[in-house]
């Protein structure tokens, strides 16, 4: 079937869908991972964006019933150069068209996909819209335009979990309270294989809420859009800071910074792969990571009492920090990968760590 994709700057592509069928308005982003499509798709951090693939062929490995993120795909659409029918891999269980047609996600394929990353990366981030039901162009552009978009715009509440869940090792050493901003699963698996009882609680669960379960550290947990809409988590955030380790990850590093009144900026197209180079001021280490994120902290805002523990090599963005005197950290990049490398394991265990001297 002919499908549509439209971009707010006016510029359209043809292509053909895969998938389900319809129509969805979201923020057109690109992944520049070579493999991982499924995690990305599951990754709440995705929600109300629209997907390209960088990497020319997707689809060619399937869908298994292990590699989700989350319970759903949390994409508005998903577009890729080419979808391979044809799906080759023991863990398989269904190809990506089905996949995707199961969960209700529109598919676009055909494009030039090329063209549509540079379109992003000279303009930023924008409105788009995708449809197999309005193929004109005009109509479609104006759709894309008229959408508010994601900025100012609380996407956390419709990804955290409703109520609180627990995981956790055979003989647990201490024990995490994890605030679902948007969480994947793969960080709780990190977190038990690192020997914590893991209790992931909603988004909005309050500090004395989360102390009355007794916790050895706190968690804050990735997830998608823009965090300065985010107060209820913030001041939590605040009332926290002193009284147990605290970790955060992606959306949890802006959460931990505005807690301590850093500003936050809008990056131009985000990062979003499975290959981005970060260095590690400590030991001079070059660490190649896994990365979602489209907001980033402004170095020159942060307090004195706040080192910089990391920073990308492409643009400098703040990767990193760490509190001088309390035991409270956090990374913009995903360490638990999946998808990607595995250079930044050890946080999980240095988090442990932390912990263990409280």
């Amino acid at each position: 079937m002919k499908a549509l994709v439209a971009l707010a700057d006016g510029t359209t592509f043809a292509g053909e869908s895969f998938g389900a069928t319809g129509e969805s308005i979201g923020e057109m982003v690109f992944n520049t991972s070579m493999t991982g499509y499924q995690e990305i798709l599951t990754d709440p951090s995705y929600a109300g964006q629209i997907v390209s693939m960088t990497y020319p062929l997707i689809g060619n490995y399937g869908v298994n019933d292990d590699d989700d993120e989350s319970n759903q795909p949390h994409v508005r659409g998903f577009v890729v150069r080419e979808c391979s029918r044809i799906h080759s891999n023991w863990r398989s269980s269904q190809s990506l068209p089905a996949y995707l047609e199961a969960h209700g996600v529109m598919g676009i394929e055909g494009i030039d996909t090329r063209q549509l990353t540079r379109r992003v990366r000279i303009r930023g981030v924008m409105n788009a819209a995708i449809s197999t039901l309005d193929l004109d162009p005009g109509s479609l552009v104006a759709k894309a335009r008229a959408w508010q978009g994601l900025e100012g715009v609380d996407l956390v509440k419709e990804v955290s979990c409703a109520s609180a869940y627990e995981q956790a090792p055979d003989k647990p050493r201490h024990h995490v309270v994890a605030f679902d901003f948007g969480i994947k699963r793969n960080i709780v698996n990190k977190l038990v294989e690192a020997g914590c009882r893991v209790t992931v609680v909603p988004a909005t669960t309050s500090a004395d809420e989360a102390m009355a379960l007794e916790p050895d550290g706190i968690f804050l947990s990735n997830g998608p859009g823009d965090p300065r809409p985010l107060d209820y988590a913030i001041e939590t955030c605040k009332n926290l800071i002193g009284k147990r380790p605290i970790f955060g990850i992606c959306l949890g590093h802006e959460i931990l910074g505005l807690a301590f009144g850093a500003e936050i900026f809008r990056l131009k197209f985000g990062h979003r792969g499975a290959n981005q180079p970060i260095v590690e001021h400590a030991t001079d280490r070059i660490l190649i990571t896994s990365e979602n994120h489209g907001w980033g902290i402004r170095g020159d805002s942060l307090p004195d009492f706040l080192d910089i523990t990391r920073n990308n090599l492409n643009d400098g963005c703040v990767e990193g920090l760490h509190h001088k005197e309390l035991p409270i950290f956090s990374i913009q990049c995903h360490p638990e990968a999946s998808p990607g490398p595995h250079d930044s394991f050890h946080l999980f265990d240095y988090f442990t760590e932390l912990m263990e001297r409280a």
